[in-house]
Parts: C-alpha cells; sequence; structure tokens
C-alpha cells in the first residue's frame, strides 16, 4: 500500500464516489493502472488548530495500519477526510465505521456526470445571455 502525496491525485479521487461517517468521508477512485493501493489523509481547517488535525490525522493513519488489506479494492486510490468528531469517537467504533464504509457501495457517483441541462452565470442571476453582469451607481 502507498501513500497518495501529490494535489492532482487527491483532486482525482475528490471527484469519485464517497461514503460519510461521524469520523470521517471515505472518498474512493478506480485506476486504470496496476499499481497498489494508494490512500491519502486529509484534514481541514475548520476542524481546529494544528495539534488537534495531526492528532485527527494520526488517529486515521493508525486506523488504516489495523485494517486489513484485503478490504480494500485492487487498483484504487482513497482519502480518508478526517471530521472533528475523530477526536472525541471511541477508536474501535471508528475502526467498525471505516470496515463498513469500504464493505458498502458508494452512495454518490463520480461528480461532474449529470447530464442536464448547463447552467450558466447568466441563467443562475436572472439575466439574459450577453447583459453587462451589473453597473455601480454613481
Amino acid at each position: 500500500m502507498d501513500r497518495l502525496r501529490q494535489r492532482p491525485d487527491f483532486l482525482a479521487v475528490a471527484n469519485g464516489a464517497r461514503v460519510n461517517s461521524p469520523a470521517f468521508v471515505l472518498q474512493s477512485r478506480r485506476r486504470d493502472d496496476l499499481g497498489p493501493i494508494r490512500i491519502g489523509f486529509t484534514v481541514t481547517k475548520k476542524n481546529g488548530n494544528a495539534p488537534e488535525r495531526n492528532r485527527i490525522r494520526r488517529r486515521l493513519r493508525e486506523l488504516v495500519k489495523r485494517l486489513d488489506p484485503v478490504s480494500m479494492q485492487p487498483h484504487h486510490d482513497y482519502v480518508l477526510v478526517g471530521r472533528r468528531d475523530a477526536l472525541s469517537r471511541d477508536f474501535a467504533t471508528m475502526l467498525d465505521d471505516l470496515r463498513i464504509a469500504l464493505s458498502k457501495p458508494a452512495r454518490h457517483t463520480a461528480k461532474g456526470t449529470d447530464k442536464g441541462p448547463s447552467k450558466g452565470p447568466a441563467k443562475a442571476r436572472g439575466q439574459r445571455p450577453g447583459a453587462p453582469a451589473s453597473r455601480k451607481p454613481d
């Protein structure tokens, strides 16, 4: 198992399937190559200061270490996005949540696959196409 470290890899997985849990979000994406399973960890700044985010990240890494790699699908990339509940949630419960998330079919398919009508900025604001955006009063 390898680690995801490059931003383009994280962005590619973000467009894949996702499963929500109270302590984390599991994002996954199938790759076309025959490489090993890769996993990345991320925690946003809204989850606390740096020591709290590092603790969340350490707990997520430990979850993956204790998990049986057979439960992950080959030729996939995974990203665990930590949530604030990962600080206080029981570790055994989080491990069960991760096992369930890996065995569960993804709730959402890839982003951008909706074939509905395109909504440009003019339609979103209720203006006719080609009209100026707005004018400031003098």
